[in-house]
């Protein structure tokens, strides 16, 4: 998943991995086929909905580890 222009996108093998899951969960769960341009427009839906919240969630949880590492660092300096 790459940012562009704050816009999440996804490699368009992964993209078309994603979509076959889609469709593959409405035939199984649902007991509905539905076609390609459905499950693209669910895909593209989700992105925009939920992709930022959870990019945000792996941001944070990285600051946090940073944060962690950094006051790791203090407790080696010698003081004097």
């Amino acid at each position: 998943m790459s940012l562009v222009r704050n816009k999440l996108t996804l490699p368009q093998e992964q993209r078309t991995q994603i979509v076959e899951a889609i469709k593959e969960y409405h035939l199984n769960q649902r007991e509905e086929e539905i076609g390609d341009l459905s499950a693209i427009l669910l895909l593209d839906f989700f992105t925009e909905k939920l992709a930022p919240a959870y990019y945000n969630l792996g941001i944070n949880d990285a600051k946090a580890m940073l944060l962690q590492k950094l006051e790791d660092l203090h407790g080696l300096e010698i003081w004097q």
